[in-house]
């Protein structure tokens, strides 16, 4: 970390989401001081100050402190935030997330995973991969390990496995050794404008793979999009062109049984817990990397059995004989379809219920459409009105937008309080809960309720 070697203390501002909370760790495992300002009190927060991490919830410029080396910022902040705003007017080194992440990884050999979805999965399966076979890897997670509760683990090999965020170009500011690209579907439109300028970003970060370097990308992202580097493979859940792709699926005690085949990666009799079919797809990715490194077919099996999944990715919250909640952090309508899609896989012909939270005023604008679409493949669905996160208001968007165009499924826009209430009182058999805002809160609230009241 040429750029951060003098760094003795560095204050995070937004030091509580999935990014930022990594890095702090990672600062503190190296015996930085650190210290932070959020916005509310949350499980992570909580689990930084025990951890050492002070961290206070007011945007006050007298709490904040003036003896320090480095100031990060992630991009949700607004920019009249006026801790921001001081530390940029008085001479403080004021760097954004990204840039941090590009220092760490500057003498490192990193796997970098990109992707408008998928990526958490894959990045944890593979940095899980590389824990559990004793290969070792620096992990900086965009959601909590199951396995290990937490987004952020060290190891002496100067090997890192990095979710590259496409949010702001951020990911364009690394230099992978493998890069993997999970998909490149329309998002982020608020940044970027269209879709193609979303496709010409991935395609610059594939052309940041170092000489030598291996690109393993999903099969299906259209040919019109150049994705190369001096090695590609492509990788598939059940796309028998593909350069590595999954085989034999089947469904046992609600785990996926299956095969990996292709690119000299034949791994027979894997064991996945981890509900969604997507699921089997990020695995191949993982595995593909896995393979890559040289890590034998029985350590990548042993190490698959064993992972325990992403919290919020297809996170049973209950599951009992006559009650299942799953939480999920989709919020792109791909993610829902994939998710929708996986629930039906292991549970076949039960009756879903979907709660979904639209996630930005311009989300839901621009793929209108393509939500309606994949809520539809539910039973029943009860929007949220949608979390607005770093915008305004935009006139005229609402989740009534998506309503609307549904077809299929019954639906209804409901507030959280009358959401919990219809939870508790119908206690459908299978309950989906997804969304990127704060409907968390939500599904803890719902999960409480339904254990310790069963016969409400």
């Amino acid at each position: 970390m040429q750029q951060g070697t003098t760094i003795s203390s560095i204050y995070f501002i937004g030091i509580g989401g999935i990014g930022m909370s990594a890095l702090a760790r990672y600062f503190k495992s190296r015996g930085v001081v650190v210290s932070g300002y959020d916005r509310s009190e949350t499980p992570l927060t909580l689990q930084l100050v025990a951890e050492g991490i002070p961290i206070h919830y007011h945007e006050s410029v007298s709490e904040i402190p003036k003896q320090v080396d480095v100031v990060v910022y992630t991009p949700a902040i607004p920019s009249n935030h006026a801790e921001l705003v001081f530390y940029q007017n008085n001479g403080f080194r004021v760097v954004k997330r990204s840039d941090v992440l590009q220092w760490i990884t500057e003498q490192s050999f990193n796997i970098c995973v990109a992707g408008t979805h998928g990526k958490t999965t894959v990045s944890t399966m593979i940095a899980h991969l590389l824990r559990h076979s004793n290969y070792g890897c620096n992990a900086f997670l965009g959601g909590i390990a199951a396995n290990y509760n937490t987004n952020f683990w060290s190891s002496n090999r100067e090997v890192s496995v990095i979710e590259a965020d496409e949010y702001d170009r951020s990911f364009l500011k690394l230099s992978p050794d493998i890069a993997v690209i999970t998909a490149v579907d329309p998002d982020h439109l608020d940044i970027y404008g269209t879709a193609e300028e979303v496709e010409k970003a991935f395609e610059a970060f594939s052309k940041k793979v170092k000489h030598g370097g291996v690109l393993v990308k999903q099969k299906s992202i259209e040919s019109s999009v150049q994705l190369l580097a001096d090695t590609t493979y492509t990788y598939s859940g059940k796309e028998l062109t593909a350069d590595v792709y999954a085989t034999n699926i089947r469904v046992i005690n609600g785990s996926y049984h299956f095969d990996v085949t292709g690119a000299s990666c034949n791994i027979p009799q894997l064991i996945l817990s981890m509900g969604g079919l997507h699921n089997i797809e990020n695995a191949v990715a993982a595995i593909t990397v896995a393979n890559q490194l040289g890590i034998s077919a029985d350590a990548i099996r042993n190490a698959l059995e064993d992972f325990k999944g992403v919290k919020r990715r297809f996170e049973y919250k209950i599951r009992e004989t006559d009650q299942v909640l799953i939480d999920d952090y989709a919020h792109h309508p791909e993610e829902l379809r994939a998710l929708i899609t996986g629930v039906k896989s292991i549970f076949p012909g039960e009756r879903i219920t979907l709660v979904f939270q639209p996630h930005l005023f311009s989300r839901t604008r621009d793929l209108c459409d393509a939500f309606a679409e994949s809520l539809d493949l539910a039973d029943e669905v009860i929007l949220l009105p949608i979390y607005p996160a770093r915008e305004l208001p935009m006139e005229g968007v609402s989740s009534e937008m998506i309503l609307e165009k549904m077809k299929h499924a019954r639906v209804q826009v409901l507030s959280k309080a009358d959401c919990l209430q219809r939870i508790l009182q119908d206690r459908p058999p299978l309950l989906v809960m997804a969304g990127a805002g704060d409907i968390d809160q939500l599904i803890f609230q719902a999960t409480q309720l339904l254990q310790t009241n069963p016969h409400a």
